[in-house]
């Protein structure tokens, strides 16, 4: 005879030891893992700081457009390119550091959401500087420079959300198939030990 003991022991070992798989699929689910972009995107965020140097618009600097110094102010610049520089700066830049760093998804999530407006307000940036009035300098190397930055960074980190979100559904299915799984040999064994239990009892 099976020792009723042991059984519920190696019963509670297995539940444990399936509740750590689950724990390790849900905490995998969470990270990303970039791979060779992961070099891609940090040249580019290198190169989003360097701009920061370059000229955006005549002497003016990217550093000049961040803070509207007075620079800034001579060569018209524009609320499009200040907030383009930000946007760049804050999405392009800190979140794309912080989620290579910590391999979040969901900080990449935020990194590829803001990197998609910023190359919009690339565009903007760009326009209101060749539409400025006056004599005021058109877009400088570093303007420019940047907006391709930013839409570069757009897509790898849209690749790699894509790549994760497909791991992620994939995941879930075979859990949900596992537990199903589970459910239906649970309700077979139950019903096995119905039937056998059945004529002893009469």
């Amino acid at each position: 005879m099976s020792d009723p003991v042991a059984g519920g022991g190696e019963s509670r070992d297995f539940t444990d030891f399936k509740g750590d798989i689950d724990a390790a699929e849900r905490r995998i689910a969470r990270e990303i893992d970039p791979g060779a972009r992961a070099l891609v995107i940090a040249i580019l965020v290198f190169v989003l700081l360097a701009t920061l140097l370059l000229p955006h618009a005549g002497p003016a600097r990217g550093l000049d457009v961040l803070v509207g110094s007075d620079v800034a102010s001579e060569v018209a610049i524009s609320l499009p390119s200040r907030v383009f520089a930000w946007i760049a700066l804050v999405f392009g830049v800190g979140f794309s550091i912080t989620a290579l760093v910590t391999r979040r998804w969901a900080l990449a999530w935020i990194a590829l959401a803001g990197s998609t407006v910023g190359s919009f307000l690339g565009v903007l940036a760009i326009w209101s500087r060749q539409t400025a009035p006056g004599d005021h300098p058109g877009p400088g190397i570093g303007l420019i420079v940047a907006w391709i930055a930013i839409m570069a960074l757009t897509y790898h980190w849209a690749r790699v959300v894509a790549a994760r979100t497909m791991l992620q559904l994939a995941t879930e299915e075979h859990r949900r198939r596992l537990a199903a799984e589970g459910q239906s040999k649970t309700l077979l064994d139950t019903l096995g030990e119905e039937t056998d239990g059945g004529p002893s009892q009469r």
